[in-house]
C-alpha cells in the first residue's frame, strides 16, 4: 500500500488515451508509477478520514511524488471538501 498527499485536478485527455470529464470517479498517479505500464485501467481504493472511494486510474501526474494521487473533482469531493485542497491518503 501507498500513502501520500490527495489533490483534485481537471481531467481531460489521460496519459492511457482515454478522455473523462470531472465526473468521473478517476485519478492520476505519479509519472514514475505510470510508466511502469500496469495502472492504467486499474480500480484502486482511496481513503482518508474514515472515508474511502474507488477509483480508476487514466492518467500521470508529473508534479506527484511515488504515493501522491491527483483526483478528479468528483472522486475527492467524496473525501473531502474542495477548501481543504490537500489531503493525506492512503492506497
Amino acid at each position: 500500500s501507498f500513502s501520500g498527499d490527495g489533490t483534485f485536478y481537471q481531467p481531460g485527455l489521460g496519459s492511457c488515451g482515454k478522455q473523462n470529464d470531472e465526473s468521473d470517479m478517476i485519478a492520476a498517479l505519479s509519472s514514475s508509477l505510470m510508466s511502469q505500464g500496469h495502472y492504467c485501467g486499474k480500480q484502486i481504493t482511496v481513503e482518508y478520514g474514515g472515508k474511502s472511494v474507488d477509483v480508476t486510474i487514466v492518467d500521470s501526474c508529473p508534479g506527484c511524488s511515488e504515493g501522491d494521487m491527483d483526483l478528479s473533482p468528483a472522486a475527492f469531493s467524496e473525501l473531502a471538501s474542495f477548501d481543504k485542497g490537500r489531503i493525506p491518503i492512503t492506497w
